[in-house]
């Protein structure tokens, strides 16, 4: 693993939460949408394990397992000479906590969802995207090299917007 994806990786964890979506099982292997409503107070990405979101998310491309980076629920997956794709599922912060303490926030909308987008060291992005106004879905992209840096954001909403079907509705 070469320094710069490990500072990815670093950086992903400590300064951003990544957050992910919500998905059940009717058949094994498929994913439908989650509840359209969660009880207000309810961590509306309880029983959801990032990892398995990630995994699923990232099957087949040559990401490697998922690692829990932290205590929270956030993962990220490894691709050799490609990068780092993080998430995480965050029931507590929403976008407002995003925009404070990230700088050169973009405004976005994906898939009809209010998100934001941040741009973190040489070769990093991250997208939040809006589950409930205290709660967001947060992916991370870390290119394993600085010169490829420019492909990160553009390879975050992409993820982002794989990502966003499987979010709960929050009402």
């Amino acid at each position: 693993m070469t320094n710069i994806v490990r500072i990815g990786q670093l950086v992903s964890g400590a300064c951003l939460l990544l957050a992910a979506g919500a998905c059940n099982s009717t058949v094994a292997g498929t994913a439908s949408p989650a509840p359209t409503s969660v009880n207000p107070g309810a961590d509306v990405f309880a029983g959801l394990n990032a990892c398995q979101v990630l995994e699923r998310l990232t099957a087949g491309e040559g990401f490697g397992p998922g690692e829990n980076i932290s205590r929270r629920n956030e993962c990220d997956v490894l691709k050799p000479e490609f990068g780092t794709y993080g998430l995480a599922l965050d029931p507590v912060q929403g976008l407002d906590e995003f925009a404070s303490s990230n700088s050169g926030v973009v405004t976005l909308t994906i898939n009809g969802r209010d998100a934001m987008q941040a741009n973190f060291g040489a070769a990093g992005c991250a997208v939040a995207v809006e589950v409930a106004e205290h709660a967001r879905a947060m992916v991370t992209v870390s290119m394993a090299r600085t010169s490829e840096g420019a492909q990160a954001c553009p390879n975050a909403v992409t993820f982002a917007e794989e990502l966003e079907p499987l979010l709960p509705k929050v009402q």
